[in-house]
């Protein structure tokens, strides 16, 4: 059996860095594809995420640094192009020499089913990439308990992030992590710490073909539209797991994923803080600083630092919000390249 399926992973997801122009209709390419998630952040100065994706409609935002539902942005992301996507001169997007990020995921077949289909409780639409293990889905919620939902991916998801995009009352970015489990409520716009809560996961974990929401207006609000970005593990390209700090910069945590990573997402578990994101985009050499939070609107800060390895991660910094000795962290993790390819050889011989 092949180590990896995907010897190139950035045909499913890759970081794109650009400067903004300030001119409305702006063609950014260089993603590699057709991108059906973006997430933008503007690096050099304090303003919101602004997440948009190609189920919901292009010009529709939502924000990972709070609560609010989603708005309609004429002058931030216009369209998802062959190679990128077209922007306005909205200034957290695409404002006259500012610097900005792009992180940008590949889904690509289209699925709309009724309740009842696959066991699903609810109705759901949205798009799936099963060999990347990604899907969009949204639905409409109807405030009851145990409700299931069909997600595309055929196999079981590791990791979610779901958002109430039209009640004010579900505020939360609703996030399930494999190693946080089922009972417990997490929130990608907040620092907290997970708390339990049967009400967003019903205590269940979810299925190759559904998962399980329960009935608060953050997952499942009555008349509500709803938004998941579903994501399984595949050997050589994803990876969501856990690790244990050290308080040591000579001699950080290090966490083995199998590739070498372009993308890693961590968030402390067992106390508040933040939700930290490094990138092989904006720094291409180690130790890698560039450090932004998916729970801010704070512009990027240099560091704390941390190694991209050809097999995992290294922490080299004492900070608490990534290693400290006491700390348990979760994280999430996409792939420059697999520690092994698909023919059985490793990335990194000679």
């Amino acid at each position: 059996m092949a180590y990896t399926t995907i010897d190139d992973p950035t045909i499913y997801f890759n970081t794109l860095t650009y400067t903004g122009n300030g001119s409305s209709g702006r063609s950014v390419t260089g993603v590699g594809f057709q991108p059906d998630w973006v997430w933008i952040k503007n690096r050099g100065s304090s303003g919101d995420h602004a997440l948009h994706d190609v189920v919901r409609g292009a010009t529709n935002r939502l924000k990972s640094n709070n609560g609010n539902t989603e708005s309609t942005q004429a002058e931030g992301v216009q369209s998802f192009d062959s190679d990128g996507f077209t922007l306005g001169d909205a200034g957290n997007y695409n404002g006259s020499s500012g610097t900005y990020v792009s992180w940008n995921w590949k889904a690509g077949t289209s699925f709309s089913n009724s309740a009842g289909y696959n066991g699903a409780d609810l109705a759901s639409s949205g798009s799936y990439n099963r060999t990347a293990g990604f899907s969009i889905v949204t639905f409409t919620g109807n405030a009851t308990a145990d409700q299931q939902v069909y997600h595309g991916l055929n196999s079981v998801p590791k990791w979610m992030v779901l958002k109430n995009r039209t009640n004010s009352n579900g505020e939360s970015w609703c996030v399930y992590h494999v190693d946080v489990g089922n009972t417990k409520k997490l929130t990608l716009n907040t620092t907290a710490t997970p708390s339990t809560d049967v009400e967003f996961w019903q205590d269940t974990t979810p299925t190759s073909t559904v998962f399980t929401v329960g009935r608060q207006d953050a997952v499942n609000g009555s008349g509500n539209t709803h938004v998941v970005y579903c994501f399984s593990e595949v050997q050589g390209y994803s990876k969501f797991g856990t690790y244990r700090g050290t308080s040591s910069s000579t001699n950080g945590s290090y966490t083995w994923l199998g590739f070498k990573p372009a993308w890693v997402m961590m968030k402390r578990t067992d106390s508040a803080d933040w939700w930290g994101i490094h990138d092989n985009g904006r720094s291409t050499f180690n130790p890698n600083a560039p450090h932004l939070e998916a729970d801010s609107s704070g512009s990027e800060g240099n560091g704390p630092e941390m190694d991209f390895l050809s097999n995992g991660f290294k922490m080299r910094n004492t900070n608490a919000g990534m290693n400290n000795s006491s700390g348990t962290y979760v994280y999430m993790a996409f792939a420059e390249s697999p520690f092994v390819n698909s023919n059985g050889i490793p990335n990194n011989a000679e």
